[in-house]
């Protein structure tokens, strides 16, 4: 060592090129080691309360970020040490905006996924549009750090914010009708009138299951097995009966009319001794509540009535309402009590009745001269 050029003991050994790379790499080594043994003991800590999911979602979201805070932090330093030119310390301004960006969009957006991932164990809709919702706000958050990053840079990000609204115009008026359905989904989800499993009627008459409530449309499986998809702006602007709210149990009406000489008190005890030996025999049917009666209307030519039984659901119902006409009839035939054809009485006054006969007698004399006339034309 005595022997060595004195330029070289400490020209290289202190050159800031031998001394850079050295920290660069003691740095990267030593902060990661940091981070790993720090976030292993938040693990455990975290790992005694089982509550603290979204303390556990932060940690899972902040390894990457602090990976990127490592090396972004030693290219620093590494800049601090080494004697660059003036373009070299603009690449190295521009690495490190990229690499602050890159640490600011992963963060936002794991954190976004597990609060949506803990959202859609919530929500069968959006559990079933999961990949759709990620995919809008992890487009969202990478469009915004771009943003940001071209700010930092020193690019001008106000024209492309204005093009960006004019494009956003553009793409909206063209897909009017898709962004109609959408929202309508939206609100659909949020409101939640109806959801998969529930038996609707819309306004127009179609009536079924609900299979799946999208964003764009709902489907629904008729009583015929068919599938009808319905887009969600006629859902949300119609009106639907929802016949699983607030149960699934309903009541089946009938209405009976009977004649007005029959014994009401015989026709009450009939249609629900009726009523009870289908509620009790009859898959779908409920034995509680008991069924009900009522006598609501004098018609033009029977007493009316309304029986109500209770039913396990709607399509149960259909079943239990035709074995419950059937028995009805039957038991009404048996019994001797008289379900009346409509009919119509017709009164006349005397001049009325007069008027027609001399109508009717015009007629015939009439009819009859025609009938010499053409014999003797003959």
């Amino acid at each position: 060592m005595a022997g060595l050029p004195q330029n070289f003991k400490y020209g290289t050994v202190l050159s800031p090129w031998i001394i850079g790379p050295v920290v660069f790499v003691l740095w990267i080594l030593v902060l990661l080691t940091v981070k790993r043994s720090l976030l292993r003991w938040v693990r455990k800590r975290l790992a005694r309360h089982a509550t603290l999911i979204w303390a556990d979602a932060l940690v899972d979201a902040m390894s990457p970020v602090l990976t990127i805070a490592v090396w972004v932090s030693g290219i620093a330093v590494l800049d601090r040490i080494l004697p660059l030119s003036a373009r070299a310390v603009h690449v190295v301004a521009i690495v490190l905006a990229a690499g602050t960006t890159l640490a600011l969009v992963i963060f936002v957006d794991r954190s976004a996924h597990r609060l949506l991932l803990q959202l859609a164990l919530r929500s069968e809709a959006l559990h079933g549009a999961f990949n759709l919702v990620q995919g809008i706000a992890r487009g969202i958050f990478i469009a915004l750090g771009v943003l940001i990053f071209l700010q930092s840079v020193g690019i001008a990000i106000t024209p492309i914010i204005a093009s960006l609204g004019i494009g956003t115009l553009a793409v909206a008026l063209a897909l009017q009708d898709t962004l109609a359905n959408l929202f309508a989904g939206i609100y659909m989800i949020a409101e939640k009138p109806i959801a998969a499993g529930n038996f609707i009627k819309l306004e127009g008459g179609e009536q079924g299951h609900v299979m799946k409530v999208g964003w764009r449309s709902t489907q629904l499986r008729m009583l015929g097995d068919s599938v009808v998809v319905v887009p969600n702006t006629k859902l949300a602007g119609n009106v639907i009966t929802n016949f699983s709210l607030p149960r699934d149990e309903v009541v089946v009406t009938v209405d009976v009319g009977v004649s007005y000489q029959s014994d009401l008190e015989q026709v009450q005890n009939v249609t629900l001794e009726v009523a009870r030996e289908v509620a009790g025999a009859v898959p779908g049917a409920a034995a509680a509540p008991e069924p009900r009666l009522r006598f609501h209307t004098f018609g033009d030519s029977s007493i009316n009535l309304t029986v109500f039984i209770q039913v396990r659901d709607f399509v149960s119902g259909l079943d239990v309402k035709h074995e419950f006409m059937k028995r009805l009839h039957a038991r009404y035939r048996r019994d001797g009590i008289e379900i009346p054809f409509p009919t119509r009485t017709v009164e006349l006054t005397p001049d009325t009745v007069a008027g027609l006969r001399v109508l009717l007698q015009n007629q015939s004399a009439n009819s009859s001269n025609a009938k010499q006339d053409s014999g003797r034309a003959r």
